[in-house]
């Protein structure tokens, strides 16, 4: 399984320094500008290019937290020689396992090389701070992806609990499918099932958990229910697997892990590993139509689903 890596300046990217020896005082600039501060205690051997980072890391600008890798999994990062690219895989080839580094790039140099294009909510003078911490090293790709296959199980067992938190708070009793997306029932209906090959209208309200907050929906307003073919990867997993306990005419709600929603990419609130629930009406079920199905359309949530501001 090849990975893929986060880019730094997609602003997804970017971990709490650890109690280590400063052996820096002042901060230090690479070549294209970015200031930066090593924290080492000088044992073991430098990174060498070619080889991969495990890094915990957090991202900052002015008082709000960007992202953090300390809530979910270590984000993995290959090594390569510096390019003057004003980033902080500048001082990836500096750094030892167990080192700490912050790195500090300037908007108003971003602004220059981006001649003008960043998100609007970055701001002339702002700083944007990276902080890592380097968790180990690994000498190729099979012994990162193999390293990075035990974190992601891992993620997963945390991000079971707590769905089943939120469940056992809000009293809530859900069964489970084999596939792992918890399911009430509230309305059984009378029609057709829902099963792989249908064709499902489906009126739904998407909620982050635990929070709650609705993130898109068409209960109610103009918009007419959403069809989809279920089992042909055009929705997440979790809709995939978890429309097929209801019938026609049913109502419920579907609880989804985040293994089964968006995993490690960004979801509907923005960040990555994101358990998400929807409640749903199944408004219709009907064959699908000759050449709907198509097992290439990208999974996601329903199509044009944004975040609600």
């Amino acid at each position: 399984m090849k990975i893929t890596f986060p880019k730094f300046l997609g602003l997804a990217s970017l971990v709490l320094l650890g109690a280590v020896a400063c052996t820096n005082t002042e901060f230090k600039r690479t070549k294209a500008g970015l200031q930066y501060k090593i924290y080492s205690d000088g044992r073991g051997d430098v990174v060498k290019k070619g080889q991969f980072l495990k890094l915990n890391i957090l991202q900052k600008l002015r008082d709000s937290t960007l992202y953090s890798s300390y809530s979910s999994m270590p984000i993995y990062l290959p090594v390569d020689s510096p390019r003057g690219q004003y980033s902080p895989s500048e001082i990836f080839i500096l750094l030892r396992k167990g080192d700490s580094a912050v790195a500090v790039m300037s908007v108003d140099t971003l602004l220059r090389k981006a001649n003008g294009q960043l998100p609007p909510f970055l701001k002339k003078k702002d700083k944007i701070t990276f902080s890592f911490k380097v968790l180990d090293i690994f000498a190729s790709e099979d012994l990162t992806t193999k390293d990075r296959e035990g974190e992601l199980n891992k993620q997963k067992d945390r991000e079971v609990s707590e769905v089943e938190a939120y469940l056992k708070k809000n009293n809530i009793q859900a069964q489970k499918t084999a596939k792992g997306v918890y399911y009430v029932i509230d309305n059984p209906g009378a029609g057709d099932q829902v099963d792989s090959g249908k064709q499902v209208a489906v009126r739904y309200t998407g909620k982050l958990i635990p929070t709650g907050k609705v993130f898109d929906g068409n209960m109610t307003g103009p918009a007419d229910p959403y069809k989809l073919v279920v089992g042909t990867g055009s929705v997440i997993p979790g809709w995939d697997d978890g429309l097929k306990v209801f019938k026609k005419g049913a109502k419920g709600r579907l609880f989804i892990p985040a293994y089964l929603a968006y995993n490690d990419q960004m979801g509907p609130g923005r960040k990555p590993f994101e358990n998400l629930m929807f409640d749903i009406e199944i408004v219709d079920v009907t064959d699908a139509p000759k050449g709907a199905a198509n097992p290439m359309m990208p999974q996601g949530i329903p199509q044009g689903a944004q975040p609600h501001r």
